[in-house]
């Protein structure tokens, strides 16, 4: 039989474009909850026998974990032949390291949960700093899909001579990356960070005037990164900054503010439903569910 697409409510988005490229039947969990505010998913077809697919969106990740914990582990319970998640937003990758006392490494515990209601696991560019690679916390099969070169292809079409800007040290492979594919130039800029919405950037510059600037960066919660490099990028006379960002976090306000602070456009791929998804990932998506499957049989 073939392969079973499975959505969780808020993953719907993907799972259609997962569906448009596979032709895989397609259903929705359905979420019941209790008066005491307990969930109990239902699963919409017979699983037995069949490849289960799991497409979720975790970007709000304390409120929607526990239901796709449980609808992925009721797939096994009701006798699916594999289940695999596909998530374009992996939650709870910062945390790799005690940062004060009293704290934990939450990136590993996060993984061994997930790890054990699945069989494989897909996502786009998750948060990798201290860890350098998903295999060091994860006890399932990962495929990572990679971002930059349909960011690169969208930059190519879409921005009058580009130059691609990291915002700091660690975009500086990612950003490289994206500006090589894209065939144009790129620079990183320094960051301090001063708390979690203070933040301060270096000045990028002068030779760049004429060039349009592309600020890319992993990951838009607060803004605070692409909302300070623009204003350096205004005090430099650099044109205004199209700013793009892989997952489209944004906290509420925070879009907004960085428009208001003088980008001249806001672009993100679509691991996140927002107002500013413009680059699709789901072909890159399909491919790594297709090759996860093909592992599985061999």
């Amino acid at each position: 039989m073939e392969p079973l697409l499975l959505t969780m409510p808020e993953g719907a988005a993907c799972a259609r474009g997962l569906k448009r490229l596979l032709g895989w039947e397609l259903g929705m969990v359905a979420l019941h909850r209790f008066p005491d505010g307990e969930t109990c998913p239902s699963l919409p077809c017979d699983v037995a026998g069949r490849d289960v697919v799991l497409v979720g969106a975790l970007h709000d990740p304390d409120a929607r974990l526990v239901a796709l914990y449980l609808s992925a582990s009721i797939a096994r319970e009701l006798g699916a032949l594999s289940v695999g998640l596909v998530l374009p937003y992996l939650p709870y990758m910062r945390q790799d390291a005690r940062f004060a006392p009293g704290q934990g490494i939450t990136s590993v515990h996060f993984a061994r949960l997930l790890s054990a209601c699945c069989d494989w696991l897909v996502t786009v560019d998750p948060h990798l700093h201290r860890h350098s690679a998903l295999d060091q916390l994860y006890a399932v099969p990962t495929r990572v899909v990679h971002a930059a070169p349909a960011i690169a292809a969208w930059i190519a079409e879409q921005v009058e001579r580009p130059l691609v800007i990291g915002p700091d040290g660690e975009s500086a492979q990612w950003a490289g990356q994206v500006a090589a594919l894209a065939g144009c130039p790129v620079t990183v800029l320094h960051k301090t960070r001063g708390g979690d919405r203070e933040v301060t950037v270096s000045a990028v510059g002068a030779q760049w005037a004429g060039h349009t600037p592309v600020l890319v960066d992993d990951i838009a919660s607060t803004a605070g990164t692409m909302i300070a490099a623009t204003g350096q990028l205004a005090a430099a006379g650099m044109r205004a900054p199209v700013c793009i960002a892989v997952h489209a976090l944004f906290a509420p306000g925070a879009a907004a503010a960085l428009a208001s602070a003088g980008a001249a456009r806001v672009v993100s791929c679509n691991t996140v439903s927002h107002a500013s998804n413009g680059i699709d990932l789901a072909p890159g998506l399909a491919c790594a569910v297709r090759e996860m499957l093909a592992q599985g049989r061999r």
